[in-house]
């Protein structure tokens, strides 16, 4: 029976090492599956924009009209495939270079294993016993206090060396179940096969990732050349619309109704803010979410340490500079843009920023921290620690700000929780924040935003009936 033991512990230990092996290999190899899609409702509201667009332009030559069409389909459309396609293939290349680098170190440990196993055949023999050396060698040191001084009672009940051993020997298995303690002897006894056996299962193995470390760096090379192309197109179509921006604003005089001429301006402000994403500083990385800050994850904003109060109601409709219920009003403020405040102000427009760190405290690519870096953009005021999306307006209007449902150009826009912004609502979590470019004449308004559901950052949408949503202005 004893006897039929060591042979399962060995067996099972054999099966164990061979499985993790499979397991570890298969793991690395298999990826996760990617789909991106756009939903029913977007696209019926992108042939909605197109058929306005349209509408508005009659009567304008057919060669601008192309030329308003193509570039609203390049910035709507085109780019934001191209980006999206361009980071899928950089992740891609990441991942076949990590694979190919992995197995390039598994197969440098098997030859390590090689030589040092003809090392030790060269110094005493194909035949020595390396497990039952090593067990012994445990025992060993056992007997002179080092840290498995506990191996040979609690695990083995053994009293002498040799004892030692042989239940070692034969009880392998049971000894790396039970106890930590024997953790160094028991991994030893992957030794117990004879050398000649390991040497030919060491060779079988270089020889297997050999091939692998081969086909993955070539992997990895295409996947990078992929890379490479994906951003190339990618920069290309965003050269096309710098191109198309700039003719258009060259032929914008000659629009003769208004309604054509805000078509254009707004086709030509959208491209522009989709060149910031080629620009702008993505800021700070994303925190631990065990680190104390809330982890938003996709449109919406983030709190970071620091954040007020939650949001209150809607403030009172005001005009122009007055203040509105609840807010004090900015002392020498004005509606022009850029406005007068140094990037990092700690006190402007007569009141108290809360701009402390910059915006190191938000998170990359966060709703939160590109209404931090635009503000600062226009020198307009604006806070380190606004809190979440939905916190911005009291937050803001505790410190000084004015705080309205009146839009204008560069004031923060605030949404919400749950709030709806276009074709989706803001995070039902943390609400939204985004930064008003254009006040159109029907009473909508062009925004730039940030956050990790869109395309880019940022991102441009047009948003109606804008007096429903509160706004920071100074």
């Amino acid at each position: 029976m004893k006897h039929a033991k060591r042979i399962n512990a060995a067996a099972a230990l054999t099966l164990a090492a061979v499985t993790t092996f499979g397991v570890g290999l298969a793991g690395t190899v298999t990826a996760a599956p990617r789909a991106y899609a756009v939903t029913q409702q977007e696209y019926q509201q992108k042939l909605d924009e197109q058929s306005a667009l349209k509408a508005k332009l009659t009567g304008v030559s057919q060669s601008l009209t192309d030329q308003i069409l193509q570039l609203n389909d390049l910035t709507q459309n085109q780019i934001p495939a191209a980006e999206k396609a361009a980071q899928q293939a950089q992740q891609d290349a990441q991942q076949a270079k990590d694979l190919a680098e992995t197995t390039a170190q598994r197969l440098q440990a098997a030859q390590k294993d090689k030589a040092d196993l003809q090392a030790k055949i060269k110094q005493t023999g194909m035949d020595y016993d390396d497990a039952k050396a090593a067990v012994a060698q445990l025992a060993r040191d056992s007997f002179h206090g080092s840290d498995a001084s506990t191996v040979m009672e609690v695990v083995t009940k053994a009293t002498t060396t040799t004892d030692f051993v042989n239940k070692m020997q034969s009880e392998a298995a049971v000894t790396r179940s039970e106890a930590n303690a024997a953790s160094a002897a028991a991994d030893s006894l992957n030794v117990s096969e004879n050398r000649q056996q390991r040497l030919d299962a060491i060779e079988s193995e270089i020889s297997t990732l050999k091939q692998k470390t081969d086909e993955q760096a070539a992997s990895a090379q295409v996947a990078a050349e992929s890379a490479q192309t994906k951003q190339s197109q990618l920069e290309s179509l965003r050269s096309q619309g710098t191109a198309a921006r700039s003719s258009l604003e060259q032929q914008k005089s000659s629009l003769t109704t208004k309604s054509a001429q805000e078509a254009a301006d707004i086709v030509a402000l959208k491209s522009q803010i989709d060149s910031y994403a080629a620009t702008v500083p993505t800021g700070s990385t994303t925190p631990d979410p065990g680190s104390g800050g809330s982890q938003q994850i996709g449109r919406g904003g983030q709190t970071s340490s620091g954040g007020g109060t939650s949001s209150g109601g809607s403030s009172n409709s005001g005009s122009g500079g007055s203040s509105n219920s609840g807010s004090s009003g900015a002392v020498g403020m004005n509606y022009a843009v850029p406005g007068s405040c140094a990037e990092g102000s700690s006190y402007c427009y007569g009141h108290y920023t809360g701009n402390t760190v910059g915006g190191s405290a938000y998170p990359a690519l966060n709703c939160t921290l590109w209404a931090y870096i635009r503000r600062s953009q226009l020198r307009l005021p604006v806070g380190s620690y606004m809190g979440d999306g939905a916190q911005w307006a009291s937050n803001a209007r505790s410190m000084g700000y004015l705080v309205n449902n009146t839009p204008h150009v560069g004031a923060v826009m605030v949404f919400a929780r749950g709030q709806r912004v276009t074709s989706w609502n803001a995070d039902w979590q943390y609400g939204h924040v985004a930064v008003v470019e254009r006040v159109n004449s029907d009473g909508s308004v062009i925004i730039s935003e940030g956050g990790t559901g869109f395309p880019s950052f940022p991102y441009a949408e047009r948003v109606y009936n804008a007096s429903n949503y509160q706004f920071i202005h100074y």
